[in-house]
């Protein structure tokens, strides 16, 4: 099975590792035997303007994976929502509302389901490729959520190269490595399989750090600086 999901994670940290915005949305092609990406394709936001509420992550991760679905032609897509694996195309107010989910999940769906339904509903019809909001039980959208950790290591080098520092949190149970020219990273959760990805960077020039994180356990803080 060919799978394409899509995840968002990685924040600009303040001085006190207090997260300002989130920085990368990775979308990725998962192939057996599933422990890394065939493919990855990035989007960055502002997370010095960002809507920590959930609604722009989800729709960014939606819009990035019916992207690269169309142009790899998967079986499915995965995006990282946890609503019971439910099918995109057919969520509708009697069907979220029936969602065992917070209130504020409900909310937050009843205002994506407007852009998200036809957009799934759209690409169902003219592929036959469905969107199920599974979430975090599936591997290929960890492997996206990796993704994303390495996208935003690639974000802060450039920040450094920029404005001379940038410190970012990684998304959780994950570390990466400043290798020449690469950025690598793996599941540091060793019930995963040994996952792993790795994406091209222009590294030289660059001083880097990895560390936990002293205010959140299981998310490792990476400080980059220009040399």
């Amino acid at each position: 099975m060919r799978i394409v999901a899509a995840d968002t994670g990685g924040a600009l940290l303040t001085e006190d590792y207090e997260p300002v915005g989130l920085i990368a949305t990775a979308a990725v092609l998962v192939e057996r035997p599933y422990r890394t990406a065939t493919l990855s394709r990035a989007r960055y936001a502002d997370p010095f303007n960002y809507d920590m509420s959930g609604r722009q992550a989800i729709r960014d991760e939606a819009l990035l994976a019916v992207e690269l679905a169309r142009e790899t032609k998967p079986d499915v897509v995965h995006l990282d929502s946890t609503i019971g694996g439910i099918e995109v195309r057919k969520l509708d107010e009697p069907t979220i509302e029936a969602l065992t989910i917070t209130d504020r999940g409900k909310e937050v769906w009843r205002d994506l389901v407007k852009d998200l339904q036809p957009l799934a509903k759209k690409l169902w019809e003219e592929t036959g490729i469905e969107i199920i909001a599974i979430g975090k039980s599936s591997v290929p959208v960890r492997m996206a959520e990796i993704y994303s950790g390495l996208y935003t290591a690639k974000w802060a080098i450039e920040y450094a190269r920029e404005n001379g520092k940038a410190t970012v949190g990684l998304p959780r149970y994950m570390k990466v490595e400043i290798r020449p020219g690469k950025i690598y990273g793996e599941s540091l959760d060793p019930r995963e399989g040994g996952l792993f990805g790795e994406i091209n960077a222009e590294t030289e020039g660059i001083g880097w750090e990895l560390y936990p994180n002293p205010l959140v356990r299981r998310y490792m803080v990476l400080e980059v600086w220009r040399e």
